[in-house]
């Protein structure tokens, strides 16, 4: 070893130091230093579990959260479909109610402007049976019997000839109804000639109803189901007529 120019005795004391050194860091500071590095490694590895398990908690706060909010909507979006439902039912209510409201001022409406009809007719009535007698009297060049005149007008306007409806004087009749249609109105008592008659023969529960038509002239038309007894001024021109055109 000398010969290699090696002091043996200076590397043997080289050796023994640095086992020395080597002795007192491993036993005073390697081992101080593992046990940080093992703390340290615990400390991660603590802390990467916390990690993992505050993941899994905001994964978990999220989906509780997305479900609440799709709960939200499905809430939302019910409540705004009830309110729009009640929303049209009120609106169809409003609709209803105004629509039966508008009904019935036209009803109301309509049966005033009858009821000024049925008047206005009973009013001509009893002029047209002045201005018969008045031209019965210029034409005749005498004073006549006024009440005679007058009885003979409501007879051609009322069908009632000494107290007798002559157009149901021998009809066959079966239903149960009947419509009396008069040119102008039928006064009290000979609408009940009228129901007096045709309840007779139809029995009480019958209705008559009683209408007016001016078209007609003079005279009735009573209708009973498909039966029309036809005892008009309008019918006998008619009639006439068509004798006319067969000749």
């Amino acid at each position: 070893m000398e010969g290699l120019g090696i002091n043996v005795n200076f590397l043997l004391s080289q050796v023994v130091n640095f086992l020395i050194l080597f002795a007192a860091l491993y036993f005073l500071l390697w081992k101080r230093v593992l046990k940080v590095i093992d703390a340290r490694r615990q400390s991660i590895r603590e802390e990467l579990e916390r990690a993992e398990q505050t993941e899994k908690e905001l994964a978990r706060a999220q989906a509780a959260y997305a479900e609440k909010v799709a709960e939200g909507e499905a809430e939302a979006e019910r409540i705004m479909t009830e309110a729009r439902r009640a929303a049209e039912e009120v609106r169809a209510q409003a609709l209803a109610e105004g629509g039966a409201q508008i009904e019935a001022e036209q009803a109301s409406l309509r049966e005033r402007i009858e009821m000024e009809r049925e008047q206005m007719l009973r009013d001509l009535r009893s002029q047209v049976g002045t201005l018969a007698i008045a031209a019965a009297q210029k034409i005749v060049g005498e004073t006549l019997d006024e009440k005679r005149q007058l009885a003979l007008v409501q007879e051609f306007f009322s069908g009632i000839k000494a107290g007798k409806v002559a157009v149901l004087h021998d009809a066959r009749l079966s239903g149960e109804s009947a419509v009396v249609t008069s040119a102008l109105p039928l006064d009290a008592a000979e609408q009940a000639s009228y129901q007096s008659i045709l309840k007779a023969r139809l029995g009480e529960a019958a209705a008559v109803v009683f209408r007016s038509d001016p078209s007609i002239l003079g005279g009735v038309i009573v209708q009973v189901g498909a039966q029309v007894l036809d005892d008009s001024v309008a019918g006998k021109l008619d009639e006439l007529k068509g004798r006319l055109a067969t000749r």
